[in-house]
C-alpha cells in the first residue's frame, strides 16, 4: 500500500509539473508534424479545456472555424465581408479598441451580417505581463463597452490574447470574467503589411495544413487574404469542409 501510494503521488506530481510547464507564460505556437493532421500546440486540448480555452475543434469532423484578427483597417475588411457573404460563411472578428473607434460602420456590418465580434483587448498589450485582475479586466471591459456603444448589443465573450501571449494566470483571469479563450491551429505569416506573401505562397501554406476541426487565424489587414479568400473558401468547400461558429466550437 505504501509503495502504491508513493507511485500515485509521483504520477500526480509528474502530471502537475507537466501541466505547469505547458502553461508557462509564453506565446502560442504550433508544430505541424503530419500534412493534413492537427498540429501539436503549446498546450493540449485537455489542458486548455480546464480554463475554458481551445485551439482545435473535433478532429473527427470536417468542420473549420474561421477567425480574423483586426487591430487596424487598411481597406481589406470590406472585401473580406463581401466574400463571406457570397459564400454564406460566418466568421469571428477579434477586434481591438483602435479598430472599433475608427471603423464603426464596418463593426456594425459585421454584427448585422451575423459574424461574431470577439475581444482582442482595448489596447493590444502583452496580457501575459498583466497580473493584476482589475487591470486585466479593464482591457476587456473597455472593449466590451465600446462595442456595445457601437453596435447596440452585448458582445460575445470570446477572447484572443494579443500576439498569442498568455500565461496560466491569464487563462484563469479570463475564465473568471466569463470569457472563453480562443487560440488557433492554422495560421501563416500574413500580418506584415510591407512584406505580404504572394497568393500562391499563401495557398501553399494554408491548404496542405488544413485539418479537421481547424481554428483558422487570418489577419483582416492582409491584402493577400482579401485576394485569396474567395478561392480559399471555394477549395475548402470542394474538399468537403463546412464552417462552424465559435459557439459550436465550445
Amino acid at each position: 500500500m505504501i509503495i502504491w501510494a508513493a507511485v500515485i503521488a509521483a504520477v500526480a506530481l509528474a502530471i502537475s509539473i507537466f501541466r505547469g510547464r505547458a502553461l508557462e507564460t509564453g506565446s502560442w505556437g504550433l508544430s505541424f508534424r503530419t500534412q493534413g493532421a492537427p498540429p501539436v500546440g503549446s498546450a493540449t486540448v485537455e489542458q486548455l479545456a480546464a480554463y475554458d480555452a481551445v485551439y482545435l475543434g473535433d478532429p473527427g469532423e470536417k468542420k473549420l472555424y474561421l477567425t480574423f484578427d483586426a487591430g487596424y483597417e487598411n481597406g481589406c475588411t470590406g472585401i473580406i465581408l463581401d466574400v463571406l457573404k457570397k459564400h454564406q460563411v460566418s466568421a469571428a472578428f477579434f477586434l481591438c479598441g483602435n479598430y472599433v473607434e475608427k471603423n464603426a460602420d464596418l463593426v456594425r456590418r459585421m454584427a448585422a451580417e451575423g459574424h461574431t465580434i470577439g475581444n482582442h483587448t482595448m489596447h493590444h498589450p502583452d496580457m501575459s505581463q498583466i497580473s493584476d485582475q482589475a487591470a486585466f479586466q479593464k482591457e476587456l471591459k473597455d472593449l466590451e463597452d465600446l462595442v456595445r456603444q457601437t453596435t447596440g448589443a452585448e458582445m460575445s465573450k470570446f477572447y484572443r490574447p494579443p500576439q498569442g501571449c498568455y500565461s496560466q494566470e491569464n487563462l484563469e483571469q479570463a475564465k473568471a470574467l466569463g470569457y472563453k479563450t480562443v487560440f488557433w491551429s492554422l495560421a501563416y505569416v500574413d500580418w506584415k503589411d510591407d512584406a505580404q506573401p504572394t497568393a500562391q505562397a499563401a495557398m501553399e501554406k494554408l491548404l496542405p495544413r488544413t485539418h479537421n476541426g481547424a481554428v483558422i487565424l487570418l489577419h483582416a489587414t492582409s491584402r493577400t487574404n482579401a485576394q485569396i479568400l474567395d478561392d480559399l473558401l471555394t477549395q475548402w468547400k470542394a474538399q468537403g469542409y463546412t464552417f462552424g461558429t465559435l459557439e459550436e466550437l465550445f
